[in-house]
């Protein structure tokens, strides 16, 4: 049974119907969903999995610290690389995550660098991830290097530059992925 990462940019406040038929779809396949605990797309998600009642929801957090777990779900500790609450405390939890689920779902609102830096750690770790673009209210699949690079080329020059310093490859080098196409 597939695991899913689901997450998002923080400033995703509602999810379009679309998206939440795809969250029922993982709810009737009964598939376990591995999530942060951010505001924004996380926490909307976990309302919306919460009013559903499911309970097959893992939350991760940082040192034990959830900022959100609206139904009390199971929580994943991560250690803190750490204790300055900037960017790579937060990434911590995010890398597990890409490393304990098979496959993705990542809702952006077509801005957010640490939404796409999910993405990219599923595809570094050879897994699927399916981005839902806001603006364009559109699916997204990415299954390799090359649908990264043809993502990413459609990007903001400004995100591209950001990803490019913040997506560290785990599982390739920095010189073969980038010429994969990764960074």
């Amino acid at each position: 049974m597939s695991k899913v990462f689901i997450g998002g940019s923080r400033r995703v406040t509602r999810l379009p119907a679309v998206v939440r038929q795809r969250i029922d779809r993982m709810i009737a396949q009964k598939l376990p969903i591995v999530i942060g605990d951010a505001n924004g797309a996380d926490k909307t998600v976990q309302a919306y999995l919460a009013k559903r009642g499911y309970g097959a929801v893992e939350v991760f957090c940082v040192s034990g610290n959830c900022r959100n777990n609206l139904k009390g779900w199971k929580v994943r500790e991560v250690a803190a690389p750490h204790s300055r609450r900037d960017f790579a405390f937060f990434a911590s939890k995010d890398e597990e995550m890409a490393k304990d689920a098979d496959l993705g779902f990542m809702i952006w609102d077509g801005k957010s660098f640490g939404t796409l830096a999910n993405a990219f750690r599923l595809i570094d770790h050879g897994k699927k991830v399916v981005v839902f673009v806001e603006p364009e209210e559109t699916f997204v699949t990415i299954r390799s290097a090359r649908d990264w690079s043809r993502f990413v080329s459609d990007c903001d020059p400004d995100l591209r530059e950001r990803l490019t310093r913040i997506a560290q490859p785990t599982t390739a080098t920095p010189s073969r992925a980038k010429r994969a196409g990764l960074l």
